[in-house]
C-alpha cells in the first residue's frame, strides 16, 4: 500500500527479491496540470507494468473494497507513504500490517518527516517499521536503521537515501514476520517529542528576521520541493520567488536592513539576516525557470532598490 516513488522503491524490492505481491492499493487517479490530464500514482504505474492487481479505494471503509482486498489473500500488509487506515484493514492480515516512516520513531511522527528532521537541523535521521495500531505512528517498532544527516544535504538527496535504506529495511522485516523471529517494542515516550506535520505554503514562507543558519536549514528542507520562497520588491513591483540553494556568507556590511541585499551585480547576492548575510545561489522568480545566481543577476537591472520580503 503505497503512493509515491518512495513507496515504489520497497514494492520493486519485494517483487524483484521474488516474493509473493499478491496485489497493490494506491490512491485514485486525478486530474491535475493545466489539460486536467488524468495522472496515476508512481506506484500504480510500477504495479500495471508488473502485471499486479490495483486497488484504488476511495473509502478505505467502502465493502467492495474489503471484499476485494480480503480476496487477494495477503498474508502481510506492507505501507510506504500511503494514509491512515481504518482498524478493519490493517487487522485483516493473519501476518499482520506494518508501516515504514521515514524517521526514528517516536521523533518525527507525522506527514513530513524528512523536511522537518533537515529544518531541525537534525545531524542523524533513519527509517523506522513498526506494526500498526490506531493512532498515528505510534505502533510497536520493529526494526530501525540510522543514517548522517550531511551538511550538504537537502530534502531531495536525503529523501532518495531513505529510500533506497527504506527498502532494504521493508525487506528485512518482511522477512522476520514470516520466520516469526521479530520483538516489536513499544515507542518510548520521549520529552520532547519533535511532530512532523504536514509542509503548508506558510511552513515555506521565508522570515528573514531568523538567524541565517536557520533559514538556510528551512531552504535546504524544501528543496526541491515544494521549495522555500520570498517576496521580492524592487520599486512598486512585488514577485514570489522560490529559493533552492544558500550558504552562510562571511561577508559584512553596516547598515543594511533585514531583507535588504548586498550584491556586486555579477556573481553573488547576499541578504541579510537577523545575525548576518544568507547568500543565493539557486532561484527561481514565478513564471520563469530556475537559475544560478550568476544567470539571475546578468539578466537583472537595478539592485538598488531589491529587498526581500
Amino acid at each position: 500500500m503505497g503512493t509515491p516513488e518512495f513507496a515504489v522503491t520497497s514494492l520493486r524490492a519485494l517483487v524483484e527479491g521474488g516474493y509473493n505481491v499478491t496485489g497493490v492499493v494506491t490512491v485514485p487517479d486525478k486530474p491535475s496540470g493545466r489539460g486536467l490530464r488524468v495522472n496515476m500514482s508512481a506506484v500504480k504505474e510500477y504495479a500495471l507494468s508488473q502485471k499486479l492487481p490495483v486497488l484504488q479505494p476511495v473509502s478505505m471503509k467502502d465493502p467492495s473494497f474489503l471484499s476485494e482486498l480480503e480476496a487477494l489473500g495477503g498474508e502481510c500488509f506492507v505501507v510506504v507513504a500511503f494514509r491512515m487506515l481504518p482498524q478493519v484493514v490493517w487487522s485483516m492480515p493473519r501476518l499482520g500490517t506494518f508501516n515504514l516512516h521515514g524517521s526514528l520513531l517516536p521523533q518525527y511522527r507525522g506527514a513530513a518527516p524528512i523536511n522537518w528532521a533537515i529544518m531541525n537541523g537534525e545531524q542523524t535521521t533513519g527509517v523506522t517499521t513498526f506494526l500498526l495500531d490506531k493512532q498515528i505512528d505510534t505502533g510497536r517498532i520493529l526494526f530501525q536503521e540510522e543514517i548522517p544527516v550531511l551538511e550538504e544535504d537537502n530534502l531531495g538527496t536525503l529523501y532518495d537515501k531513505l529510500m533506497t535504506l527504506g527498502a532494504a529495511l521493508v525487506i528485512k522485516t518482511v522477512n522476520a514476520i514470516a520466520d516469526g523471529h521479530y520483538t516489536a517494542l513499544p515507542q518510548k515516550e520521549l520529552t520532547p517529542l519533535k511532530p512532523a506535520p504536514k509542509i503548508t505554503r506558510e511552513t515555506c514562507r521565508i522570515d528573514w528576521s531568523r538567524p541565517a543558519v536557520e533559514i538556510a536549514r528551512q531552504v535546504r528542507g524544501l528543496s526541491p520541493y515544494p521549495a522555500a520562497y520570498t517576496t521580492v520588491t524592487s520599486g512598486d513591483k512585488r514577485t514570489d520567488v522560490k529559493i533552492f540553494a544558500t550558504y552562510v556568507s562571511n561577508r559584512q556590511k553596516e547598515g543594511v536592513p533585514v531583507g535588504g541585499i548586498i550584491s556586486d551585480g555579477k556573481s553573488y547576492l547576499a541578504v541579510r539576516c537577523s545575525d548576518g548575510f544568507l547568500e543565493i545561489q539557486q532561484l527561481q522568480v514565478a513564471g520563469k525557470k530556475r537559475l544560478e545566481i550568476k544567470e539571475y543577476l546578468s539578466g537583472t537591472r537595478n539592485l538598488t532598490d531589491l529587498y526581500f520580503e
